[in-house]
């Protein structure tokens, strides 16, 4: 049977596969278009088997928000070139979207709105050429009266996600647009924790340890050293702490301060409720 320029065009944008690839899927199976569909697919499995060994230290985020859910999912390859790719950002952001039907727990194994999510990696696999891994995901489900938003940096290599509680009759667009502000700040900040009360004893714990073995340097008393740990630690913590931070945007606020202004704003009161900040 004669493979026509418009046979190869239908397979190539049904399976997005090379168009040498989908010729020679079509001239094997005869012209048969479900039978070069399977072809492209065990060609596309076999090589994604010989490249799972493949280490992946690149890769991006991508962020879905519908309504009152979001989906963060971490997504390695092999190289920033692919990492930065068109092809590779279209293919995490159809992952993300698929997420929030599906959720993240074991979503390799489910079947989203555009199939299996398994066989997608194994396409997107022949299709880039690199090893592509699913690493790990956040669900959000928005708690009653909270508001979820995200940011992403320009790279995809930083992700945010922030959910806000809001009290009484304040204006929830103009609360998502704090709390887009506040997955902002997260992003360009080191941030372990909320408030003080948030931060885990073992970290604190930890830098304690770190800041009398600094300050044992010195030479000084150990009472003299107790004093300057206290201060040192109390620093570290309001570094660390969000609501302690100065706003990136404002620095002359504090992001408490700013949440307090923000609630006149919006029209009521604004707690942080929590934040996941993931990287590559």
């Amino acid at each position: 049977m004669k493979i026509t320029a418009s046979m190869v065009k239908d397979l190539r944008e049904i399976t997005g596969a090379g168009m040498m690839d989908c010729k020679k899927a079509l001239s094997e199976c005869d012209g048969d278009m479900e039978g070069a569909k399977e072809f492209l697919r065990k060609k596309g499995q076999a090589i994604a088997n010989k490249k799972s060994s493949r280490e992946t230290r690149e890769g991006a985020l991508s962020v879905c928000l519908k309504d009152d859910k979001a989906v963060m999912v971490k997504i390695a390859c092999e190289t920033d070139f692919v990492a930065i790719n068109d092809n590779f950002t279209t293919f995490i952001s159809k992952i993300a979207e698929q997420a929030i039907e599906v959720g993240t727990d074991g979503l390799m194994e489910q079947t989203g709105s555009a199939g299996p999510i398994k066989e997608q990696f194994v396409e997107a696999i022949a299709k880039l050429g690199e090893n592509i891994v699913y690493l790990e995901g956040q669900s959000w489900q928005a708690a009653e009266n909270s508001v979820i938003n995200y940011y992403t940096h320009t790279n995809n290599k930083i992700a945010v996600l922030v959910e806000v509680e809001a009290e009484g009759s304040a204006d929830l667009g103009k609360v998502k647009e704090v709390v887009k502000n506040v997955a902002m700040h997260v992003a360009a900040t080191e941030v372990k924790a909320i408030s003080e009360d948030d931060l885990d004893p073992a970290a604190v714990e930890k830098e304690k340890n770190f800041l009398m073995d600094q300050a044992r340097e010195s030479g000084k008393p150990e009472n003299i050293i107790e004093k300057m740990v206290i201060g040192r630690l109390n620093k570290f913590k309001k570094d660390v702490c969000l609501m302690d931070q100065n706003y990136v945007k404002d620095p002359d606020r504090t992001i408490a301060q700013y949440i307090t202004d923000s609630s006149k704003d919006v029209g009521g009161g604004l707690t942080v409720k929590r934040f996941h900040k993931e990287s590559f």
